[in-house]
């Protein structure tokens, strides 16, 4: 995969591996954890929720695996390599478990169902595998393991979202947090696992997650990102007692203003959208708060219907352009982002193009662009042959890339000369003396540090000159 994007992604390269440290308790039970993520934003949201259950039982937190009584590899099953580089990090984690006969190593996340057998059974890397919906059960299987055995639990739920855990955060800035809406997705495109490794889609209900808004917003959070496979699909009905009356059905848009109705300084973003779900209703609401960023990550994956179609996208090329033209008119300053696969199943170079003539249409802020590979259980493995040589399909992804520069550069430097409501992320990777943040649009900002301010704060920033990815300016008054 190859992407031209900035800072916070849906697949964050910066985060790939990150284990996380959290500040103990004084209720430790004398053993230490270690977590280490790979994957999208929600793996690094379950993380935090592992993290949240396992310190309720009096674990504290290591960064490094060789000192950890129970060591955590969370997984994503989204890209060819990840099964490799899953399997390199459990055999040094065997090595340090053969220096602590003691210690628990576990899978969680999205490989486990798949791979449980492998990992447990046949090549004993680990001694706990455990999947998305069964992170409660945590506590008993590091038990069982302690015993003496080996604990198995991927059992997907219909109902489990984890509404009643109030997620650790970590590895925070202190300023910006996930909060997880749904869980699953009941979009069965062809070239994707997620539906079977996260089970069918269930909204979590509105009253928690406005409670957990309004939590980190007193705790000193200044954004938060509502996180779905498709929250575009939300839906919640809020259970009743025999003879009362049902109520009323709250969906995304309505969700989204309650949560910026928390508070005008609490920036609300959302991730992910798909294009047969967002409505008009969900861009006149963006349209109508200040505080909702005008930045929405809409995946095209392939800009001709055939393929669409083979996708299992249920919507198709003129449908697409028809929601970007409603986003540029409801919006008229939105980001808008996407997500390109090239080289899937009989896609003819005309199919290609067509890709390309979509990007010229919309002129994404930024992408993530894949060359197509097969993933074992998907619908297109099972029923399509992956027919596509390989230096074809890298060959149609350096022409997308490429676009793709030329756009995501069009799209900064009508940032320059205009003035950016920024949010203080933090301090700029290459020098202390220059804060970074991200404007409505989700470009990353670089700009000197000044005195005035501090991480937390929003500013208004003069965009003075870019690179592609980057918006670099100054704070003016």
């Amino acid at each position: 995969m190859l992407e031209l994007s900035h800072t916070t992604k849906t697949h964050d390269e910066t985060r790939q591996g990150e284990a996380l440290e959290l500040v103990p308790t004084g209720l430790s039970n004398g053993r230490k954890l270690y977590i280490e993520s790979y994957g999208c934003q929600m793996n690094f949201s379950d993380s935090e929720i592992v993290a949240s259950i396992l310190m309720e039982k009096g674990y504290e937190t290591t960064r490094d695996f060789r000192d950890a009584d129970v060591v955590f590899i969370n997984t994503c099953s989204i890209r060819e390599n990840a099964e490799t580089r899953v399997r390199n990090r459990l055999k040094e984690f065997e090595s340090a478990k053969a220096k602590n006969p003691g210690m628990v190593v576990g899978v969680l996340g999205c490989m486990a169902e798949r791979l449980k057998a492998k990992f447990l059974e046949e090549e004993k890397l680990v001694d706990v595998v455990v999947g998305p919906d069964a992170y409660r059960d945590l506590p008993n299987l590091i038990e069982k393991v302690d015993e003496g055995g080996r604990a198995v639990n991927v059992l997907l739920s219909r109902e489990e979202t984890y509404a009643d855990i109030s997620p650790v955060r970590l590895n925070s800035n202190g300023i910006s947090a996930f909060i997880s809406i749904m869980r699953g997705c009941d979009n069965m495109c062809s070239f994707c696992v997620v539906p079977f490794t996260r089970g069918r889609e269930r909204s979590r209900d509105v009253e928690s997650i406005v409670k957990e808004a309004q939590g980190l917003f007193d705790a000193g959070y200044k954004e938060v990102t509502l996180l779905g496979q498709n929250v575009d699909s939300y839906k919640y009905t809020a259970p009743v007692s025999e003879g009362e009356t049902p109520k009323e059905t709250v969906n995304f848009a309505q969700l989204l203003a309650l949560v910026a109705d928390v508070s005008p300084e609490l920036r609300v973003r959302f991730s992910t959208s798909h294009p047969k779900d967002i409505t008009d209703e969900v861009l006149h609401t963006m349209s109508r708060y200040e505080n909702i960023c005008k930045y929405i990550h809409l995946p095209v994956q392939s800009g001709n219907s055939r393929v669409l179609e083979l996708m299992n996208r249920t919507y198709d090329r003129e449908w697409y352009m028809e929601r970007v033209d409603a986003i540029r008119r409801i919006i008229p300053t939105c980001g808008i982002s996407t997500d390109v696969i090239t080289g899937f199943c009989t896609e003819t170079e005309e199919e290609h193009k067509e890709t390309l003539s979509m990007m010229e249409y919309v002129k994404y802020d930024f992408a993530y662009m894949f060359a197509y590979s097969e993933r074992p259980g998907t619908l297109a493995a099972k029923r399509y042959a992956d027919d596509i040589p390989e230096d074809v399909k890298k060959r149609r992804l350096t022409e997308v890339v490429d676009l793709q520069r030329e756009h995501s550069l069009y799209r900064v430097e009508n940032f320059v000369g205009k003035v950016h409501r920024v949010l203080i992320e933090g301090f700029s990777k290459r020098s202390d003396k220059d804060f970074c943040g991200r404007n409505d649009q989700n470009t990353m900002a670089v700009f000197p540090v000044d005195e005035r301010y501090k991480v937390g704060d929003y500013v208004n920033v003069l965009g003075v000159s870019c690179t592609s990815a980057t918006l670099i300016g100054k704070i003016v008054d």
